[in-house]
């Protein structure tokens, strides 16, 4: 009899024990789905905000240029408190960028160069982007058609039309992941102009002007800073020459939303849109996707 007992009372403890696994279990488990949906409404209510901040990047837009508190397109950050984050908006007008599809031999040898390249590999990489660019299949001097894709072992060969999208130049040859990095941010299809504007464009983008040099670019950028805070009208950059160009004819601009939420979930919207001079469509959307945060970006 006592010996049943003991038996009894082990398949008991046993029991016991093996409940309380699958109740932790369970724990475990629910815990952790918790955390997942809590994750999921985070990134959800970022994305919503981030969506938001881009909307209001073209609210700003569409303001009269005499409204004093417009935003300008000048790429310059506009942080906006959230309840559970903070906002960060910035608009940039395409005109201010290096057009890959327009942009001139020279410009682009300046460009490439301004991300530290030798002048024999920007030469080489100006000349491969043309030929990417064109409509033949004639290889320049430094360039690189099929042939030179092949002997690469690359899987594609030059489209010999014009870039679609700014990530476009990453399958160049020459073109390193290093240089896009630096570069991609004064990059655009948009503009269709030759030049840049200089009365928006960004340092990296003015230093890429032949002849010019980075004391000339700050100089230049301390000017207009001051003269827009003045309300007065961007200064000319004497020296961009003929690189220096208007706005475009068709403004386009560059929205970038990032949102920082409080539990660290971060969420940014990007997006490229025209405005039109339509009442029933003021804006049309060029470009929407997600972006990648500052922070990240710079610890590459």
């Amino acid at each position: 009899m006592i010996r049943q007992r003991g038996v009894a009372l082990v398949l008991v403890l046993w029991v016991v024990t093996l409940l309380s696994v699958i109740a932790g279990n369970f724990a475990f488990s629910m815990r952790g789905e918790a955390q997942i949906a809590r994750n999921l409404l985070s990134t959800a209510q970022a994305q919503a905000q981030a969506d938001a901040g881009v909307h209001r990047a073209w609210y700003e837009l569409m303001k009269p240029p005499t409204e004093l508190n417009r935003w300008m397109g000048d790429g310059v950050p506009h942080d906006l408190s959230l309840a559970d984050g903070v906002l960060r908006v910035s608009i940039q007008d395409e005109s201010g960028k290096i057009d890959l599809n327009t942009a001139s031999e020279l410009l682009l040898v300046g460009l490439f160069r301004s991300a530290g390249m030798t002048q024999e590999s920007a030469v080489a990489l100006a000349d491969s982007v043309q030929d990417w660019r064109d409509t033949d299949k004639l290889r320049r001097l430094h360039g690189a058609e099929e042939a030179e894709y092949v002997t690469a072992g690359k899987s594609y060969k030059p489209p010999n039309a014009p870039f679609e999208t700014v990530d476009e130049l990453q399958r160049v040859l020459g073109m390193t992941p290093q240089v896009f990095r630096v570069l991609e941010p004064v990059l655009t299809v948009y503009s269709r102009q030759p030049g840049v504007n200089t009365a928006v464009a960004q340092r990296q983008a003015l230093l890429a002007i032949p002849g010019v040099n980075p004391e000339m670019v700050d100089q230049f950028l301390a000017l207009r800073q001051s003269m827009i805070a003045a309300q007065q009208p961007a200064p000319v950059f004497v020296g961009a020459g003929a690189f220096a160009s208007g706005p475009g004819a068709v403004p386009v601009y560059a929205a970038r939303s990032e949102v920082k939420m409080a539990d660290g979930t971060v969420f940014v919207r990007q997006a490229v849109a025209r405005i039109t001079r339509d009442p029933k469509r003021p804006i049309v959307v060029l470009a929407w996707g997600e972006g990648e945060s500052e922070q990240s970006s710079g610890t590459k």
